[in-house]
Parts: structure tokens; C-alpha cells; sequence
């Protein structure tokens, strides 16, 4: 089969394409022929740092949807030929993939692979993001940086479920129509800190009640000046930028911190399963769409990782074995 491998790491040119042996499932696992994998910052940070598997040479990507083409032992709830979508297995940037059962979840007849496939990290993260880790309520103003991005039309799309008013940042007016058409009430657009005072303007000096910060140390504590009293910032720019050091007596108007990890919201498989479902319901009644924003044939993966860190893509990115 064919895979993206990482030997060294680095920039995007050490995403080769090569020829590997298909792997073989073992107990409690199956074979997947992949039909598309979604491409995170997170591979980013993989490519230059490492994956968490700590191995090279590794095959980047942790979600994707496909079919399964074979089965190992001990497999229950699974059958040939069933459609199935997952997230956190390393080695989804290739034809075929091992999963342990337990990282898979069905996908239904009316959903799409790429939509699955878009919906897996995104999807689970924004999610968590207004459900659990800001509990997003009817009347709360939120700001959602890089609201044109796959994870921002979907925060985006959630927040306007939930009743809330979104301000959406970008860094353009090509941008901003993504953003709108995604369902932002306001968009702002800005590079660094320069949202700050159009937000207040457009919250009569109050803040803020939430604010979705992807951004980095760059924007970090812009973000903080805009939350109203005890409003919430939500951070998780730590694989595009360094994580600011923060003194707990400088921030201001009591508000809060979160750093919201993602395993918090799927901590079991009862988890994963009931919020894939609900996200896959969602999609089903129009009220998130996967917001696919380009595919590209796996072989491309270099180009895709370039088009990704140069932050000029909107929607969620798809490679197509």
C-alpha cells in the first residue's frame, strides 16, 4: 500500500510518499481501506516534534473514515465491508490502517466518508469546546478566532445552535465570507491584537463571555482584554505557538482559563460513540456542516501540510488515498 512516511523530522518536505507492506489486524483489531484522512495541526506538530509514539520512521494523520476490509481475532460489533470512521490512530496518511476496535465508531448510510472523516477531530473538539468545557448558553457572546477554519465554522455552527452570538476573527475579507456564511453574527478582521477594541465596541465596553482562542501566544492575552467579568478564554494554540507563561495575579476581571484537552471529552468508548453520534445527527439535520474545505490525492500531503501552516486555507482539509 501506499503511505506518507516521516524519517526525519522537520519541514514539509520530509512527508515522502512510499510503498509499504498492508498491515495485518491482530486481536481486538481491524484493517480499514482508508477513503480519506483529515489533516490537523496537530500533524504539524507531529512532522517538526515527533508523534506520540515517540518511533521513526512514523505515518503521520490520526482520523479518517473508510471500510473495513478485514477483521482479527476476537472482533465483535464489526463486519467486513461495514463503513467506520476514527481519531487518534496514528498512520491514517496511507491506503490502509490497523485500528484497535475501540478507536472506531460506524459511520451511518446517510453520512459521508469525508464527512465523517472531517468530523472526527474537528468536530469532537468543538464539540467538547461548547458543550462541556464552556457550556455555551442562549444569549452569551462568544469570539471564535480563525472562525473561517474547520474548527472555526464548526464552533461557529454549534454556538449559533446553542443560542449563542458569535464574533468571529479572521485575517481577510475572502475569509470573512466563510466565516458569515458559517453563521457568525459579526466578523472582525485582524492579525495579532488588533481585534481588541472593535469586540469591545461591538459588546458597549461589557466583553465577551467566552472567547475560542486558536491563535497562539500572539493573541493569548489580547483575548483576555476582551472577556467580560468572570468571562471564560478557552486555549488551545499550544501546537501553532508557545504556550504564554502567565502570572495568575495579572489576569484580569477574575475571569477564567481553560487548556481543554480533547481525551477529557471521549475518556471511554460509551463517550466517543454517544458524541460521534450526536455530531453525526447534527450533520443529519443541517445544523453542522463537515465544512470541507479542500481534498487533496495523497501524494500531495507536503502541499497539504503547506497550505495549512501558511494559514490561508478555510474549511477542513482532506487527503484522498
Amino acid at each position: 500500500m501506499r503511505a506518507i512516511v516521516v524519517e526525519e523530522l522537520g519541514g514539509p518536505e520530509r512527508l515522502r510518499i512510499a510503498e509499504r507492506p498492508s498491515p495485518e489486524p491482530g486481536p481486538g483489531e481491524i484493517l480499514v481501506d482508508i477513503a480519506a484522512a483529515g489533516v490537523n495541526f496537530m500533524d504539524t506538530g507531529a512532522r517538526r516534534l515527533g508523534a506520540s509514539t515517540g518511533e521513526l520512521p512514523f505515518v503521520p494523520g490520526v482520523e479518517g473514515a473508510g471500510r473495513v476490509s478485514a477483521l482479527g481475532e476476537a472482533v465483535t460489533g464489526f463486519a467486513v465491508g461495514d463503513r467506520v470512521a476514527w481519531v487518534y490512530a496514528w498512520g491514517s496518511y496511507a491506503g490502509q490502517i490497523v485500528l484497535p476496535v475501540d478507536s472506531a465508531v460506524p459511520v451511518p448510510d446517510d453520512i459521508t466518508d469525508e464527512a465523517a472523516a472531517s468530523l472526527m477531530m474537528q468536530g469532537i473538539t468543538a464539540h467538547h469546546f461548547v458543550t462541556e468545557a464552556a457550556d455555551v448558553r442562549p444569549g452569551q457572546v462568544a469570539v471564535v478566532h480563525a472562525a473561517a477554519g474547520g474548527l472555526g465554522q464548526k464552533l461557529t455552527r454549534l454556538i449559533k445552535a446553542r443560542g449563542g452570538t458569535v464574533i468571529g476573527i479572521v485575517s481577510g475579507e475572502q475569509k470573512a465570507e466563510t466565516a458569515r456564511r458559517a453563521g457568525a453574527d459579526h466578523v472582525v478582521l485582524s492579525t495579532g491584537a488588533a481585534f481588541v477594541e472593535p469586540v469591545l465596541d461591538l459588546t458597549d465596553r461589557e466583553g465577551v463571555h467566552v472567547v475560542f482562542d486558536g491563535g497562539g501566544e500572539t493573541t493569548f492575552r489580547a483575548s483576555t482584554n476582551v472577556l467580560r467579568r468572570h468571562g471564560l478564554l478557552l486555549y488551545y494554540g499550544a501546537v501553532i505557538g508557545a504556550a504564554p507563561v502567565v502570572n495568575m495575579r495579572d489576569l484580569p476581571r477574575s475571569i477564567k482559563v481553560s487548556y481543554p484537552v480533547f481525551r477529557d471529552h471521549i475518556p471511554t468508548r460509551e463517550a466517543l460513540l454517544r458524541h460521534s453520534t450526536d455530531l453525526f445527527d447534527l450533520v443529519r439535520r443541517g445544523v453542522l456542516d463537515p465544512g470541507i474545505g479542500r481534498r487533496y490525492p495523497l501524494k500531495d500531503a507536503e502541499q497539504a501540510h503547506r497550505d495549512i501552516e501558511s494559514r490561508t486555507t478555510t474549511g477542513k482539509l482532506l487527503l484522498i488515498p
